[in-house]
């Protein structure tokens, strides 16, 4: 092979790297413990991380054997997709904006409001009430309330506020601290004499543990703020794949340049 075919074939092959963590964040998306209701975007990541692996070893191919049109497809497709990975990476910043959190006086977990989320975020809770029957039904045979209910060391309501919560726990599995309502258990609360009537999530709390606080904002927003943390994470490996793309794909314009100018010379010696 000639010298900048040598260096396309590294390039390429350091794509289908990147391509790993892509892959890898859409897999997790999919699987990730603890937000198994709801997940937002749970193969789309892992379908783009697929074709760029599949466009990058098209170019390994294309490289090490010489194959031009090959080498073409691989910068079309490559040049497409990292555009869409950037959209996607956008759009992820821009719906996740807001963290919807607040601090309560006296407890070590902060608790959530819609509010304070993008308007796709809250839609995606929001506009479609069969879709949240789904999430609801799910969250009742999860394990979510019920491991925050079986936890033995919670046997005092300082120990109990205290502790680091989840933000499904602090949304779900208890009224929020507003309401008023005197700690019993993880998931039992005795009712203050009068509940506020600005807060609709007071009148929405039940001790029956398929109740709870399933039908209250503050679930959905706990949701919401745990799909969050979700996508923060995995944007972590999605950035540093972007932007090690982005500079393996420039690198692979120059040695195609170089290596399509190689060839016009040997071409004109002749």
């Amino acid at each position: 092979m000639a010298v900048s075919n040598n260096i396309t074939a590294c390039v390429t092959l350091m794509a289908l790297i990147c391509a790993v963590p892509v892959i890898a964040s859409g897999v997790w998306f999919a699987s990730a413990q603890g937000e198994e209701c709801a997940r937002l975007a749970r193969w789309p990541v892992a379908i783009l991380g697929g074709l760029i692996l599949l466009a990058a070893l098209a170019g390994f191919v294309g490289a090490y054997w010489n194959r031009r049109r090959l080498l073409a497809f691989y910068l079309f497709a490559m040049a497409s997709l990292i555009a869409l990975l950037i959209a996607l990476l956008v759009f992820a910043f821009a719906v996740t904006r807001g963290s919807g959190a607040y601090p309560v006086l006296g407890r070590a977990y902060d608790e959530y409001h819609l509010d304070g989320f993008s308007m796709w975020l809250r839609g995606y809770v929001s506009d479609d009430p069969a879709r949240w029957e789904r999430i609801k039904a799910c969250l009742v045979v999860s394990d979510t309330c019920k491991k925050l209910a079986r936890q033995a060391g919670f046997l005092t309501a300082d120990q109990f506020y205290q502790s680091r919560l989840s933000p499904l726990q602090s949304g779900c599995c208890k009224p929020p601290a507003v309401c008023g309502y005197n700690y019993v258990s993880p998931t039992v609360w005795a009712g203050p004499a009068a509940r506020p009537a600005a807060d609709a999530d007071c009148g929405a709390w039940g001790n029956d543990p398929s109740q709870l606080c399933y039908e209250c904002e503050s679930c959905r927003a706990g949701l919401l703020a745990a799909l969050r943390a979700q996508w923060h994470r995995a944007n972590v490996a999605l950035v540093v794949a972007t932007v090690a793309l982005v500079f393996l794909y420039l690198v692979g314009c120059s040695a195609y340049k170089n290596a399509q100018a190689e060839a016009l010379f040997r071409r004109y010696k002749w």
